[in-house]
């Protein structure tokens, strides 16, 4: 490839570039907005709600930059040349040529991936890939997902040949669901393609969008495999602190003043307890897992630190009717409060949360438990978890214990005072809420 001609070998040239993404969660909407200020872009999704949402300028998952969506859906109107365009329609993929997915990668019960919307996906551009087209995965997987698991499908259904009538690429997504700072644009990209001049093709491609960078991985293995290790790490990393919770929970100290202590050494790495939920720390390590496993090695460390993570849940929940006995409350028929449902503070996303683990385990023991989230879609919440949320709290209501499970914004104003000197136990998960006023935390 000459360095100032970005044009291949293969008949496509950066600005033949027509790319559809396709799946519009958090990670697929923003990446269709940016590549719609710079390509002609269409947005699908099976969805067709999600798509009638997004035509009309709204989107309740809130990563969408409405400015950028705006800006991009203005330009195709414009120009049918640029810009972007959202549809559910299949037949509308066949004008494009490179296609992005950002399906999930979820797992099953028994915690083994389910590749079942990768190779749907798959299948999918199966039908409608030709010649040259590229098809660009960022879905999060094992190394060797790709080209082992879902080019096979794209092949048998399309009757091309993989590398040399359609490609690959793999850029694994790096969006933090609720971060306002670390965005898209912000955040460098690794990149790979199944050819040295397609991995040219495809770092081109992000790198006219990524203001951070682009990193070329030499691999698609190496690509995947870089991402899959990111939250692995972040996950065993906080299974160690959650660990020492437990251990430090007998000791009779607080975790959180160890922590304070041995953090004033400057290589002491500042992880805190907390719940592991989400769609990424809690799942992709068991995509890891499953890999190595096939591969005949049993990974001892990560399954480890899935074991501890899963099991904050749990002592939480026992550890405050430890609390509620303690103050000489009755369990059954006991009201309990929960502050926040979603995996994360300031952000909509209730996937995989592990509050319902604390939710369910509370039930069990015959207790009342309302849950008030003012982030939460109370619609998603009962479809995902069959879950009433409140609106509201109901202010003149007596309850026994109070958790906070989610540092949302909203909460620093939430009278815990109140609670505590009316003998409720207050419980705080963050280690946000004012000591005075808690009976434990985590």
């Amino acid at each position: 490839m000459k360095k100032n001609i970005l044009r291949f070998n293969f008949g496509i040239s950066m600005k033949d570039l027509k790319i559809a993404v396709i799946g519009l969660g958090y990670v697929g909407l923003p990446l269709a907005i940016e590549f719609g200020k710079k390509y002609k872009v269409l947005g699908y999704d099976i969805n067709s709600t999600r798509v009638t949402e997004l035509q009309s300028g709204y989107d309740h998952t809130l990563e969408a930059d409405l400015d950028g969506l705006s800006i991009a859906t203005k330009l195709r109107v414009e120009n049918s040349e640029l810009g972007l365009v959202f549809s559910s329609q299949e037949s509308d993929l066949k004008e494009y040529n490179v296609f992005i997915v950002t399906v999930p990668t979820p797992i099953n019960s028994f915690n083994m991936p389910d590749l079942t919307p990768l190779l749907k996906a798959s299948e999918m551009l199966g039908r409608i890939v030709k010649k040259d087209d590229i098809v660009i995965y960022e879905s999060t997987t094992y190394p060797g997902c790709t080209e082992e698991d879902c080019v096979p499908v794209i092949e048998k259904i399309s009757g091309l040949i993989f590398n040399k009538d359609f490609y690959a690429g793999y850029s694994p997504e790096r969006i933090n669901p609720g971060d306002k700072v670390n965005t898209l644009t912000r955040i460098k990209k690794v990149t790979s393609g199944s050819t040295p001049e397609i991995a040219d093709l495809v770092n081109n491609l992000y790198a006219s969008i990524i203001t951070a960078g682009t990193h070329k991985a030499p691999s698609i293995k190496v690509a995947e495999a870089s991402k899959i290790i990111e939250n692995a790490q972040r996950d065993v990393n906080i299974s160690f602190v959650n660990e020492l919770a437990l251990i430090f929970d007998k000791v009779g100290i607080d975790t959180n003043d160890v922590l304070e202590a041995a953090g004033t050494k400057w290589n002491f790495l500042k992880y805190r307890p907390g719940l592991v939920g989400g769609h990424c720390i809690s799942v992709d390590p068991y995509y890891l897992a499953s890999k190595a496993e096939s591969l005949g090695y049993v990974p001892q460390v990560i399954l480890s630190g899935r074991h501890v993570n899963n099991s904050i849940a749990p002592f939480i929940a026992n550890k405050v009717l430890k609390l509620m006995i303690h103050k000489g409350q009755t369990i059954k028929g006991a009201n309990v409060l929960i502050l926040g449902i979603t995996f994360k503070e300031n952000c909509p996303d209730i996937r995989n949360t592990k509050v319902v683990d604390i939710y369910n385990e509370l039930k069990e023991f015959g207790t009342n438990v309302d849950i008030f989230d003012p982030w939460a879609l109370a619609d998603e919440v009962k479809h995902e978890y069959g879950i009433e949320i409140m609106s509201k709290i109901d202010a003149d209501k007596k309850y026994d214990a109070i958790l906070l499970t989610v540092a949302h914004d909203e909460y620093k104003s939430f009278d815990f005072e109140k609670y505590y000197k009316t003998g409720a136990v207050v419980f705080d998960a963050k280690a946000v809420v004012d000591r005075r006023w808690v009976d434990g935390r985590l």
